[in-house]
């Protein structure tokens, strides 16, 4: 299909790691104001739109299997989804998986996804990174459950709030000042106890920190590109998926 209505990371991840990123005009029957394809159940929108959309999805995008959708809380839980899983939407902020024919899913619309393989296309992960996350651990929790050589664990950030639509107040700054003095270089000052929040920024040096700086993609903005659902842009908004898989033994 040319220009599909979704994204292709481009990151120099393995030929058997698949990744896709759904957009507004991927196809879908929510109305607006989450049109077309909204694919979060919590925001709003009709159950059955949300299930169909879900469900064409799959065909869509030739997935394996049925997305493993979580139930995102802002927290720093990581989802093993080889181990006994139950049913509905477990309670997580990232998953991974060793299988083949697993998809790994996370929902955002302004939150920071990222996309994680190792080298040599053994394990995947995902993981959902809003600024809660982000301080609480998400990203260090989900390469740690990779359990790999940090060195060799690829990653890739998906489209998120960019710097200069991202305004947050003086906790979320202290947040990751207290962690890290030097995460003061993300942050820009705008109106008093206020300050435009770099999230890329502040990924890549959580990412940094532990070991892992093979890291492409970044420098979206949700808020100012009309294909994604962006909360900032209109909390009544849908959101859209990021979703990876690997093929193969």
């Amino acid at each position: 299909m040319a220009n599909p209505p979704w994204l292709l990371p481009d990151w120099p991840a393995p030929a058997n790691i698949h990744a896709r990123i759904t957009t507004r005009q991927t196809p879908g029957i929510s109305l607006p104001p989450r049109e077309h394809c909204n694919l979060g159940n919590r925001c709003g929108d009709d159950a059955a739109a949300v299930a169909h959309n879900r469900a064409s999805l799959i065909d869509l995008l030739q997935l394996p299997a049925t997305p493993m959708w979580l139930h995102q809380v802002h927290g720093s839980a990581v989802l093993d989804a080889d181990g006994s899983v139950a049913s509905g939407e477990p309670e997580a902020d990232a998953a991974i998986t060793r299988q083949s024919g697993v998809v790994l899913a996370v929902l955002t619309a302004d939150c920071l996804p990222v996309l994680f393989c190792t080298a040599d296309a053994g394990k995947i992960a995902i993981a959902h990174a809003g600024w809660r996350g982000l301080a609480g651990g998400v990203l260090e929790a989900t390469v740690a459950a990779l359990d790999a050589d940090p060195a060799d664990v690829l990653a890739w950030f998906g489209p998120a709030i960019g710097a200069a639509s991202y305004e947050i107040g003086e906790e979320v700054r202290q947040a990751f000042i207290d962690a890290d003095a030097d995460a003061a270089s993300a942050f820009t000052a705008t109106r008093h106890g206020h300050w435009l929040c770099d999230l890329d920024s502040l990924a890549r040096r959580r990412l940094a920190a532990i070991g892992v700086t093979r890291v492409s993609g970044g420098g979206f903005d949700t808020r100012l590109d009309p294909r994604f659902h962006s909360f900032r842009g209109d909390p009544h908004c849908g959101r859209f998926a990021s979703l990876i898989w690997r093929s193969g033994g």
